[in-house]
């Protein structure tokens, strides 16, 4: 096996991590950082917007983590230059995933007490800021969690959502070395699937893997299996994204209940392909899959890997019934958030030029970020001690 084809692996045994940045979230220099630091401390998969500028971050912070593997290695994290899969995320139809909040700061009262600006996870809400020089929604932060709209006290904030168009982005996006593809879709939308796969279908052969994301519905594992026979025959790996209660993980510990029965609820269907984990994830999830015996058992010993495993229409089915592997989105973006924001600020204070300050270039801050990553990267692979 090649180190192309070490997340493969990572799905294969059972300790698959994936760092979601946001299908719409698209401020370039957290992609690149959370891309650099999760790398190094070693997920297999990094998921962005379908974006070529946010794909280019992306690939710049891979880029950057290969160059410090020796230095990564000497501080103790098990990477060893492998790069992750690099995911773009697509939708057949109207998504929480693909939506950005927006509303009038004018039409705001001058005595609002601002809740929207407190809760917003990704600091994307701002009034009267110098360093934003505006007031409002900041739309590149913005990843469309929701949060901010009931507790408008005025009810001014609305959000405007997006459809990935196949015949403008999809020749785009798959020409620019993505390895691996997420497709949204509800129960219902079969015809919209349907579409969207034939626009990029002249470029699947070229995936090393394909996932679906779907939330729980009635007639849901119906979908699915219907799904899986349009897709057929695809000769990467395949996913079924078990989407349990979206861009929730940073709120407590309760929301990755949702996560793990849906993910059980797929699992019992014993669809062809693997389960992962997603919505409402967080540092509880991996200790909540274990003790539910949901993991697969890192003392069994691991099989070779072969690429002809993945293909949906032979050996892809999961013998054990166990979560290939976990999706962390918000929580772990959110988990970063008090680094990157320590480097946005060391930007701001920069009178002489506006230049990025980019995540490598402080190296305090960079091992920081890469122990705290690493703290949530390491639950899952956790068979592999430093």
């Amino acid at each position: 096996m090649t180190d192309l084809f070490a997340p493969l692996q990572s799905l294969k045994q059972g300790d698959w991590f994936k760092l979601i940045c946001g299908a719409s979230f698209q401020h370039l220099p957290a992609v690149r950082s959370l891309t650099l630091a999760y790398t190094l401390a070693g997920a297999d998969c990094i998921d962005v917007a379908a974006d070529p500028a946010v794909i280019a971050a992306a690939q710049s912070g891979l880029q950057a983590a290969k160059s410090l593997a020796q230095d990564a290695q000497k501080r103790g994290f098990d990477y060893k230059g492998n790069l992750p899969f690099l995911m773009v995320s697509l939708n057949d139809g109207e998504d929480p995933h693909f939506r950005k909040a927006e509303f009038n700061p004018h039409e705001c009262p001058t005595d609002c007490p601002r809740p929207c600006e407190r809760i917003c996870p990704a600091q994307a809400i701002v009034f009267d800021s110098i360093k934003e020089d505006f007031s409002g929604v900041v739309s590149e932060k913005c990843y469309g969690c929701g949060r901010c709209i009931p507790v408008c006290p005025y009810g001014i904030i609305y959000t405007a959502s997006s459809v990935t168009t196949p015949g403008a982005i999809a020749p785009l996006v798959m020409s620019t070395g993505v390895d691996a593809v997420e497709i949204h879709t509800k129960v219902g939308r079969l015809a919209e699937f349907e579409r969207l796969w034939q626009a990029i279908s002249p470029w699947v052969d070229k995936l090393k893997l394909l996932a679906i994301s779907c939330p729980d519905g009635e007639g849901m594992i119906d979908y699915l299996r219907t799904l899986y026979e349009k897709i057929a025959p695809f000769k990467g790996a395949l996913i079924w994204q078990t989407d349990g209660r979206p861009m929730s993980g940073d709120i407590g510990d309760g929301t990755t209940i949702a996560a793990v029965k849906l993910g059980q609820k797929v699992l019992a269907a014993k669809l062809p392909g693997y389960v992962q984990l997603a919505g409402g994830t967080n540092k509880y999830t991996v200790a909540k899959l274990k003790a539910m015996e949901l993991l697969k058992d890192f003392g069994l010993p691991i099989l070779d890997f072969r690429l002809e495993e993945a293909n949906p229409q032979s050996k892809i089915q999961n013998p054990k019934s166990k979560i290939s592997g976990v999706a962390y989105g918000s929580y772990a973006r959110v988990l970063l958030s008090p680094i990157l924001e320590q480097l946005e600020n060391k930007e701001v204070s920069n009178t002489n030029m506006k230049a990025t300050v980019r995540l490598e270039e402080d190296e305090v801050l960079l091992w920081q970020a890469v122990e705290l990553a690493h703290s949530l990267v390491s639950q899952i692979k956790s068979q592999q001690e430093r």
